[in-house]
């Protein structure tokens, strides 16, 4: 009796030795491999592709779930971007307490009070909306989120104020701050720049536009406490404007081309 051998591997036996796999004549092409009744090409063919699909999919899963993890602040998160919302939250009078970086129920007890506030989804997980109504960017610092709120604040000038005298430039930034302050708007730059229907600008897409060095400095000037504008929480221009409930606003002193009003 002759030596019986064994496949040397799991391929092997399924597409070489295995008994499963005959030479079937017949209807098919001559000499044809065939493996319970269906070409052995075609399966190849098919284990492939799912194989590609199964792999394609896990790498597209986890890349969601470190994208989402990587956006999202909830109870037990901790780090410098925790302290951040901490320091933000203390400041506009939220949080009691100190900025410690540790995401703990007083914290979370914060975040659905400022969401709530500025009309967010109050659930107390600070998510790409909250982070954006916090003025802050993934991974930002104390140092970075102060230079986001210069740099959002001058786009609006920008784009609000182009063409307008220095003052009226940082008397448009004032505006925006007074209302940061003022109990009927939100209490961030981003909740009141992103309010719907707040500034013309974010409608007809100047925001985007290029800003002007001028209007870097008016927004630093506005938030180091310059205000041409007398305190107003309101502004337009005459000759543009079509509503009829801004022209009832009191007047405080006009500035450029623009009214400013209580």
């Amino acid at each position: 009796m002759g030596k019986k051998s064994f496949p040397n591997s799991m391929a092997q036996f399924f597409f070489h030795d295995s008994p499963l796999i005959r030479k079937t004549p017949g209807p098919y092409t001559k000499g044809e491999t065939f493996v319970g009744g269906g070409n052995v090409r075609e399966q190849r063919k098919r284990l492939i592709l799912s194989l590609a699909l199964i792999f394609l999919l896990n790498i597209l899963i986890i890349t969601m779930v470190q994208t989402a993890q990587a956006a999202t602040y909830r109870r037990g998160s901790s780090g410098q971007t925790v302290r951040t919302i901490q320091e933000k939250l203390i400041r506009w009078g939220y949080l009691d307490g100190t900025a410690d970086g540790i995401y703990g129920s007083k914290t979370e007890a914060a975040v659905k009070l400022f969401q709530k506030k500025n009309g967010l989804t109050a659930d107390g997980v600070v998510g790409p909306a909250t982070l954006k109504a916090l003025g802050m960017s993934e991974g930002s610092t104390s140092s970075s989120a102060a230079d986001s709120e210069v740099a959002l604040l001058a786009k609006v000038i920008s784009a609000e104020a182009r063409g307008e005298p220095y003052s009226g430039q940082v008397a448009v930034g004032a505006v925006i701050l007074n209302r940061v302050s003022h109990p009927s708007f939100p209490n961030t730059i981003a909740g009141v720049v992103y309010q719907p229907g707040a500034f013309t600008c974010m409608v007809d897409g100047q925001i985007d536009q290029p800003v002007a060095d001028s209007a870097v400095r008016a927004a630093r000037d506005a938030l180091n406490g310059a205000d041409p504008s007398g305190g107003a929480i309101y502004y337009f221009n005459p000759d543009t404007a079509t509503s009829a409930w801004i022209w009832s606003r009191p007047l405080i002193k006009v500035v450029g081309s623009h009214r400013f009003c209580a």
